[in-house]
C-alpha cells in the first residue's frame, strides 16, 4: 500500500504547471545580483559612517566626500583604529604602605683587603732590573717542575695538602747564561688564605724525609712582607732555594735556583714584597 505522505504530495502537485528550466536560471541569477548589490550599499554606508567618525574626532569642518561605488565586488573595509589604553603605572614597592624598604643592589664580592679584583697585575710582579746583573726576561711560562710542591714531593714521604684555594696567578720567568733560572709564581688567596698558606710551607719543612739524600730546611724567616720565609732544598747534594712572600692576600713563590746568597735573597724579597704592593692595598 503507497505511503499517504507521497500519495497527498501526488494530489497536490497533479495539476500544477512548472516553469521552464531557463526561466528558473535567470530568476536564480537576478536574486544573485540583488544579494550582491544589497551587500555593496552595506559595505559603503560603513565605511562612510567611519570616515564621517574620523573626521568629527579630528575636529574637521569639511563633510565626509561623497563614496563612489564601485563597478562590481564589495569593497574591503577600513579596519577601524583601535584606541590603544596607556597601561596604569605599576606602583613601587617603596611607595606602598606598609611595603618593606627596597635592598640596595649589591655587586660582585671582591678579595678581602679590599682589591677590585682578583686578576694580578703586571705591576705586581718582579721586573729583570731586581734581579742580579745579568738576569733577562724570558717571558711567563711557567709549565715543567720548578717549584716548591715539587721539591716537597721530592723531599717528604708524604707532602700535607694545602687547604687555601688560590683565585689568580701570574708568573714571570728570569733567565742568565751561566745560571739556572729564576721563576717567580704569584697567587691571590683570602686573606687568611694568604696566611694559611705560608703556615703550611712552614708545616712542610718539618716532613718525614723521603730519604737520606733529600732535605727540606728553613734558612731565614720573617725579613720581608707582611710574612717571608727562605726554604732550602737538598737533592743528593743539589741544593736550590725557594723564597715566599705574602704582602696582603697575595703570596709570591720564588724558585732562587742557584742564587744561593742569603744576602742577595734577602734584597730581592724585599723587592717583591714592594712589588706585591702593586695588586693590594694591604700596604
Amino acid at each position: 500500500m503507497p505511503d499517504q505522505f507521497f500519495t497527498d504530495i501526488y494530489r497536490d502537485t497533479e495539476h500544477l504547471t512548472w516553469a521552464p528550466t531557463e526561466q528558473v536560471r535567470e530568476h536564480g541569477r537576478r536574486r544573485t545580483r540583488r544579494t550582491r548589490i544589497v551587500a555593496t550599499l552595506a559595505g559603503v554606508v560603513a565605511v562612510a559612517v567611519v570616515a564621517t567618525g574620523a573626521v568629527a574626532l579630528a575636529g574637521g569642518r569639511e563633510g565626509a566626500p561623497t563614496p563612489v561605488l564601485p563597478a562590481t565586488g564589495s569593497p574591503t573595509p577600513t579596519p577601524t583604529p583601535s584606541a590603544t589604553p596607556t597601561p596604569s603605572p605599576t606602583p613601587s614597592t617603596r611607595n606602598t604602605p606598609g611595603a618593606p624598604p627596597s635592598s640596595p643592589s649589591t655587586t660582585s664580592g671582591s678579595p678581602s683587603n679590599g682589591s677590585t679584583s682578583p686578576a694580578i697585575p703586571a705591576e705586581a710582579l718582579l721586573r729583570a732590573s731586581d734581579l742580579p746583573r745579568g738576569f733577562r726576561a724570558a717571558g711567563s711560562d711557567l709549565d715543567g717542575d720548578w717549584s716548591f710542591n715539587f721539591a716537597a714531593s721530592n723531599a717528604c714521604a708524604d707532602t700535607p695538602t694545602l687547604s687555601a684555594k688560590e683565585r689568580a696567578e701570574r708568573g714571570a720567568v728570569f733567565g742568565k747564561p751561566d745560571a739556572s733560572s729564576v721563576i717567580e709564581r704569584v697567587r691571590r688567596y683570602s686573606l687568611n688564605g694568604a696566611k694559611a698558606t705560608i703556615a703550611w710551607a712552614r708545616t712542610v719543612t718539618e716532613c718525614e724525609p723521603r730519604d737520606e739524600y733529600s732535605s727540606l730546611s728553613i734558612a731565614d724567616s720573617g725579613f720581608a712582607g707582611d710574612g717571608s720565609l727562605l726554604i732550602r732544598f737538598d737533592g743528593s747534594g743539589l741544593i736550590s732555594y725557594t723564597l715566599f712572600v705574602r704582602q696582603g692576600d697575595l703570596v709570591a713563590e720564588v724558585w732562587l735556583g742557584s742564587l744561593t746568597n742569603k744576602t742577595e735573597a734577602r734584597r730581592l724579597a724585599q723587592r717583591a714584597a714592594d712589588r706585591l704592593c702593586a695588586g693590594t692595598d694591604a700596604c
